[in-house]
């Protein structure tokens, strides 16, 4: 028998440290544990929403009106060149895990925050690497059912920061099964600090925010394109630049409104800076979209997702 609590605060348990409370809150650890939650929320007619890490997350002021439902940390499994963790797993665990077992493909995601279900849900990815590169199946329970389904690799549908998940919502990842090949433990630990070092290098980590805050938009215009090309050398990928790269070039660089600022060291950060609200942080998302579309015709759009609004 499962224990629900009531009128739990959520900002904690988010790395913008921004929400209110849970009406009712419960900590899984395994996919029974949350298929009993499921199956309480749809006897009290409550809506449900899964947290993982609160990595990729803004939480309304007012909270969330229904169940929230924390996925929590167990130790991954490892058979051979598979890794298997529960959705609640943080993603920095998995990768650590492959690395002392001397299995390659997951390095250059060290430092990447949150956890592997969410890992999986937006197809998250950095320095080439993504999600998709490494999942072998999903395991999803279905909000309404409870059922449980096995999904496999080519079922999952990832695209540029999508997942059948992201666009299917109504099923919630419980467990993620990724394949990797054989590697150097030695090799793969120095890629990961080599790795986490660039990270460092763009945004200091230790901060208030949710990560990168919109997802790098498709610029049709050729001249546009290729002035980023030529300040930063790099070609661009899908005719895509970064988000920072056309926030910083709008002006937006240490923006503030409220407590909520862009991040004057990688301008596709939201950081909260002087307790901020959502309310803050969702005023200056506007602000920031309407400054970049009046002046290039572009539409950002959000990676974070917004619960409870």
């Amino acid at each position: 028998m499962i224990t629900i609590q009531e009128n739990i605060p959520l900002a904690p348990y988010t790395t913008f440290k921004i929400g209110g409370p849970a009406r009712y809150y419960f900590e899984a650890s395994d996919t029974e544990e949350l298929k009993e939650a499921l199956h309480w929320a749809r006897e009290q007619k409550q809506e449900v929403y899964i947290l993982g890490g609160g990595s990729n997350v803004l939480i309304s002021d007012s909270g969330y009106p229904g169940l929230v439902i924390r996925l929590v940390e167990t130790t991954p499994i490892v058979v051979g060149n598979m890794i298997t963790a529960f959705a609640g797993c943080p993603l920095m665990m998995v990768v650590q895990t492959a690395q002392k077992n001397a299995l390659a493909g997951m390095e250059r995601m060290a430092g990447i925050p949150g956890t592997i279900g969410g890992a999986a849900y937006g197809n998250a990815g950095a320095f080439g690497t993504e999600m998709k590169n490494v999942v072998a199946s999903v395991t999803a329970v279905h909000l309404e059912t409870v059922e449980e389904r096995r999904f496999l690799h080519g079922q999952c549908e990832f695209g540029y920061r999508k997942s059948y998940f992201k666009t299917n919502p109504e099923w919630v990842i419980a467990q993620v099964e990724v394949s990797l090949e054989e590697g150097k433990d030695t090799e793969l630990l120095a890629i990961m600090g080599d790795t986490i070092a660039q990270r460092n290098a763009k945004q200091t980590q230790d901060v208030k925010s949710a990560g990168s805050y919109f997802v790098n938009p498709v610029i049709e215009d050729d001249m546009l394109r290729k002035e980023f090309e030529k300040e930063s050398g790099t070609a661009s990928r899908e005719n895509k630049v970064p988000a920072g790269w056309i926030i910083d070039k709008a002006g937006l660089r240490g923006k503030k409104i409220g407590g909520a600022m862009v991040s004057r060291e990688h301008p596709n950060y939201i950081l909260n800076v002087e307790n901020a609200t959502a309310e803050d942080v969702v005023t200056l998302e506007s602000f920031i979209k309407q400054q970049v579309r009046d002046k290039y015709n572009v539409e950002l759009e959000r990676e974070v997702r917004c619960v409870g609004f």
